[in-house]
């Protein structure tokens, strides 16, 4: 009894010291601190990575501080500042794989509460699923008596060894969770049954894009497309010399910006870009991104002697990524799995027709007359492409109003806003009442997590005594701009 008593005592103690009031430059206070942790940020670049920057600065624009915790890159380590003061941590752990930090467990608990008790922080918020620091960080703040949130940006399956261990891994993880995220419905299903969540729990809040960095630009298309397209009249889906005449007339590009790698569908574009080259003598393929895949399309090209129709640009920096698809008529996506897919908004927003895959939560994304939904078939995605090409409209100033109407980041931060809201006033949870939550992970699961739980209790004790709260200084904040 005098255990828990304490505990609580210590519980209320972490949230009476990161209450403190702030203010903004502009003397508002400020609603809320958060940490936004995450193996996955600048200068790697992705939908998480992006979705990590675009939330915190719309969050600091609303009043709140934000400051993001990840692994060092290179020689990237230590405290950096972005855009309006955006503070990053890159903390001494060392990527394992795919950018995801080497599991440590314990061994970044020190350093872990020093920046949260610096920054008197109020809310943990880890995002992705493959991110080790994240899983560690739920565990590591819960224990410390902080409210925490997950935003999960993937899918699993539930049959292969990976996705079943890494479901094990999100079921003990979320299993003392005050709130989760998905980015889709489709990946708040998925979600839902991998870690056994209530449903209640789960909230769904779509990506967005910067539509005013994503902007059409037609005259880096070919001149002659529009007139020559809007001269045919496309009364059959087959294909006929006159459309073969008059398409020879100009160039139709078809984009790709992806990773190079197996989970994107590289071997379906693989597959599919030999016949569309046959079929439609002047299409030309723009291919953006890296990984292990590029050495199969560079073997692709040679084989068909498609160098000149062929362009692969390697890796592409976040901010020439609008320079690449504004060049485009069509953007490719090929994915065999993706829960939201923000690479498809970005490119609806400069314009481009979009043709991908049927997988995932991909069809909520964009409405029926911005996209054409292939299922996972090279033979299906080829005639999907071959009658966005003979089909193609020429309304790129019309697609990005749309879709500037549809996605917003800013809409994106006040309903994550609203989550935090409700996270703030959930009772706290008596340390009894978390093993009870890990016990129901399996029968020698359960018991190992318990274990787990214990002892990073014991390890948050002992740092309490060892080196006292009062001991560590606070951060000064940074003035940030808010609206």
């Amino acid at each position: 009894m005098n255990d828990n008593i304490n505990n609580n005592i210590e519980l209320n103690n972490v949230n009476s010291n990161s209450n403190t009031d702030i203010t903004s430059s502009n003397g508002t206070e400020r609603k809320y601190r958060i940490a936004m942790i995450s193996d996955f940020f600048y200068p790697n670049m992705g939908g998480v990575e992006e979705h990590l920057y675009q939330l915190s600065q719309c969050l600091i624009k609303r009043g709140n501080k934000v400051i993001i915790i990840t692994h060092n890159y290179g020689n990237r380590f230590g405290v950096r500042y972005v855009t309006n003061g955006l503070k990053v941590y890159y903390i001494p752990q060392a990527p394992f794989y795919n950018q995801s930090s080497f599991p440590t467990l314990y061994f970044t608990f020190p350093l872990f509460r020093q920046i949260l008790l610096r920054e008197r922080i109020d809310i943990v918020h880890c995002h992705q699923a493959f991110s080790t620091l994240a899983h560690e960080s739920i565990l590591h703040a819960r224990t410390m008596g902080y409210n925490t949130c997950f935003t999960d940006h993937s899918l699993f399956g539930f049959a292969d060894a990976s996705s079943i261990h890494m479901n094990k891994l999100l079921k003990f993880s979320l299993s003392d969770i005050s709130h989760v995220i998905c980015v889709s419905n489709t990946s708040k299903e998925n979600t839902v049954l991998r870690a056994q969540l209530d449903p209640h729990l789960v909230s769904v809040i779509p990506n967005a894009v910067d539509t005013t960095q994503f902007t059409p630009d037609p005259s880096k298309r070919d001149p002659n497309k529009s007139t020559i397209l809007k001269s045919l009249d496309f009364t059959s889906t087959s294909i006929n010399t006159l459309t073969y005449q008059s398409l020879n007339n100009h160039i139709v590009t078809i984009v790709i910006m992806s990773r190079l790698v197996y989970r994107k569908g590289i071997d379906l574009i693989i597959d599919i870009i030999p016949n569309i080259c046959k079929k439609f003598p002047n299409a030309h393929f723009v291919i953006g991104g890296d990984g292990p895949k590029r050495v199969s399309l560079e073997e692709m090209r040679e084989k068909h002697q498609l160098h000149d129709r062929v362009e692969l640009l390697g890796s592409v920096k976040h901010s020439n990524v609008r320079n690449v698809l504004v060049r485009g008529d069509v953007f490719l996506n090929s994915s065999l799995t993706e829960a939201f897919c923000i690479a498809i908004v970005e490119a609806a927003s400069c314009g481009l027709y979009v043709v991908s895959t049927k997988v995932g939560g991909v069809p909520e994304v964009l409405p029926p007359h911005m996209i054409s939904l292939a299922q996972p078939k090279s033979e299906d995605l080829e005639e999907k492409l071959t009658n966005a090409i003979l089909q193609l409209k020429h309304t790129p100033l019309e697609t990005h109003e749309e879709v500037k109407s549809m996605y917003d980041w800013n809409d994106v931060a006040k309903r994550t806003e609203a989550v935090y809201e409700v996270i703030s006033k959930a009772p706290k949870v008596p340390f009894i009442e978390r093993l009870r939550r890990f016990v129901g992970c399996g029968l020698w699961a359960g018991k190992l997590n318990c274990m787990v739980v214990a002892l990073d209790n014991l390890l948050w004790r002992w740092l309490e005594w060892y080196m006292p709260r009062e001991d560590i200084d606070e951060a000064f904040d940074y003035p940030y701009q808010a609206e």
